[in-house]
Formats: structure tokens, sequence, C-alpha cells
């Protein structure tokens, strides 16, 4: 299999936490594609109709595309323990972890889209402050949650922790260690896993 990805889309980390957390990097050929948000690379047209990174290439040459569908189709490859529960509640409370995260991380992506690409004058200042209360707001959830994570690894903890990597490489200086120390300790013990050092965006 061959996963296309970009060291600074944390959709696409989360995808390679979970490959390397699940024993599965002999299985999955990584390929650096360098994309944006406004110059597509023609290659993905082919493998994914919305031209988005990550997208997972199988062998018999489908693919497969949006991280949440590429991290739940690895998870039923290896044999180790599931990082998606198989059933009951802890299947539900691990996905709905997932989605706070996610919903931090998307909002978060389409803040340094309206910062970083659309021209000064442009810039649509009360959406912003929208999205950062939401990124505020996901960020309540997740310290409120932090303490249920447990020490087995699962989905949960690869996605707060993909998202609040995310904040350190694009928002330092959104200061959210204070006021969330609970989940700031958590991430900095986290961070020392050695999936997480392999897979930090670049400087």
């Amino acid at each position: 299999m061959k996963l296309r990805f970009a060291e600074a889309s944390p959709y696409a980390r989360k995808v390679r936490l979970l490959i390397r957390e699940a024993g599965l990097t002999a299985k999955v050929d990584e390929i650096e594609l360098h994309t944006s948000p406004v110059s597509t690379a023609d290659v993905l047209w082919t493998e994914n109709p919305t031209g988005r990174i990550p997208v997972l290439i199988l062998d018999d040459g489908s693919s497969l595309y949006d991280s949440r569908v590429i991290t739940q189709y690895l998870d039923s490859l290896h044999n180790g323990p599931a990082l998606y529960p198989a059933g009951g509640d802890d299947r539900w409370t691990v996905m709905r972890r997932e989605a706070i995260a996610e919903g931090l991380l998307d909002s978060a992506v389409n803040t340094r889209y309206e910062m970083a690409l659309r021209p000064e004058g442009l810039r649509w200042t009360e959406w912003i402050e929208a999205q950062l209360g939401k990124i505020r707001k996901a960020l309540d959830a997740m310290e409120s949650e932090v303490d249920g994570l447990g020490e087995r690894v699962t989905m949960a903890q690869l996605s707060f922790a993909t998202a609040l990597g995310y904040l350190d490489f694009r928002f330092a200086d959104l200061g959210w260690r204070p006021s969330h120390p609970k989940l700031a300790a958590w991430f900095d013990a986290f961070a020392k896993r050695p999936a997480m050092l392999e897979t930090r965006p670049p400087a």
C-alpha cells in the first residue's frame, strides 16, 4: 500500500501515527507529496476526487481517502490491540473523543488558511474569532476528558495528540497550556513517544 502525505498536514500525521503504533510501517510506503490548498498536485485528482491528502492507495490500485476512513481501514489490518475498540461504549467514547479533536483541527486549519493565504485586506476577522472560539471550546472539552484516556493507546490519544501538535506548530502564540494544565501535562509526556517524534512537522 502507498500513503500520500504532506509533513505539515495534521490529518496525514494522524494516519502516520496509527501506522507506527499499529506496527504497519512495513506494509505502507509513505510518499510525500508537495501540494497546497490552492494548488493541487495532478496525481491527486486521479486518486481522490476531492484533491486532498492523505490518500491511501491499496494494492489493487483503488484508493481510500479521508483520514478517519483510512485509520479505520488500517486498524483492521494488524493483530495488536485495536485502536478503535470493537464495539460497545468504549468504541463510541473513542470515536466521540476523536470527533472533538477533529473539530479542533478543522477550525485550526481553516483559520490558518484564512490568515496565511487570504490577502490581508480580505480577511474576515469575525470569522477568524469564531474559529478560535471553537478551538478554545474544544480544548476545554479535551481538558475535561484527558483523565479518562487511560494508558492503552487508542485513536482518542492519537487524535488529541495530533490536534495539540498542530496548535504548537501553527499557533504557538495561542497559549493554550496555562488554562489547560492537565491536557498540557498529558501532551508533553505523549509527545515523547517514538511515533510522535518521527512524524513531527518541519520547524
